[in-house]
């Protein structure tokens, strides 16, 4: 009598193939600057330092920018939303409808989007110049791991980044861009039969949030971080050296495939919100 098994061929086969694919490229090399950390030729204080630079490069850099988009997209939302939900009788859900827009979803995949755009292209652009010139070869003939020097600091300094930056966002949008509007409706007198008060609004989100809201902002800029890092990292280190005029297309795949991993994503970890949207659905109808 013979035992049914999936034949070993068959098992070694999909695996090549997975290895080969792009999403198996980005597994492997995301693996391998993580184990260069533990089985890898490096110094911990060359290693930190490279790791803060990543953080003030990716992050601190892109601050002012994450804060302009954020109030903008805050004081939209808050005037769009101020302004209807009391007309169609939902105003105890003006909380719920300000964490769903900002803090679940749009803040970490515009943050994401802004980070990629921005220092994934720069990293993008770095690793490959370094590539073009030798400069990772030259690394590797002094005896230096790419991995643990380059890309293992960037997707530390990345997610690191990526959390302080998702962070400024949500802020911004809620508090700078609820100051703006109070600003706007002392000139313009607007929202004044609204439950627009800073008590009634701060109330409504913290009565809105969910312990599962803090677990997926965190884990929601650590795989956007990871996604735009590796990318970054595998686009540039995938050209051929004395190919300069490959380096913008690498920069530009690197974006274009960082923004679609991270849709995919986050639509993947939406569905963690299902049970919740249908019990609210329930409740309103």
């Amino acid at each position: 009598m013979h035992r049914f098994s999936v034949p070993g061929h068959f098992l070694s086969k999909f695996g090549h193939l997975f290895l080969k694919s792009h999403f198996g490229q980005l597994l492997l090399l995301f693996l391998r600057a993580f184990y260069s950390f533990f089985y890898g030729s490096g110094n911990r204080k060359i290693d930190t330092k490279q790791i803060i630079l990543q953080i003030y490069s990716i992050g601190i850099r892109s601050l002012p920018l994450i804060i302009i988009v954020g109030t903008i997209l805050g004081t939209v939302i808050i005037v769009n939303t101020a302004g209807l939900v009391p007309k169609v009788g939902f105003g105890n859900f003006f909380g719920n409808l300000m964490v769903i827009a900002i803090i679940r979803e749009l803040g970490p995949i515009l943050t994401g989007f802004l980070i990629a755009g921005r220092s994934g292209s720069s990293l993008a652009t770095r690793i490959a110049s370094m590539k073009v010139n030798s400069e990772i070869d030259a690394l590797e003939t002094l005896g230096i791991d790419p991995m643990r020097y380059l890309i293992l600091p960037a997707l530390t300094g990345g997610i690191v980044a990526m959390l302080i930056a998702n962070c400024f966002f949500c802020l911004s949008a809620i508090g700078t861009g609820f100051l703006i509007v109070k600003i706007a409706t002392v000139f313009l007198d607007q929202f004044s039969t609204t439950q627009l008060e800073w008590s009634y609004y701060s109330i409504s989100i913290l009565a809105a949030l969910k312990p599962v809201d803090f677990v997926m902002s965190i884990l929601k800029p650590c795989i956007f971080a990871s996604i735009i890092v590796t990318n970054a990292c595998y686009y540039g280190t995938r050209i051929q050296p004395n190919e300069q005029r490959d380096v913008p297309v690498a920069t530009s795949h690197s974006v274009v495939s960082s923004f679609i991993f991270i849709v995919v994503s986050d639509l993947l970890l939406s569905f963690v919100y299902i049970l919740d949207y249908i019990n609210n659905v329930s409740s309103v109808i």
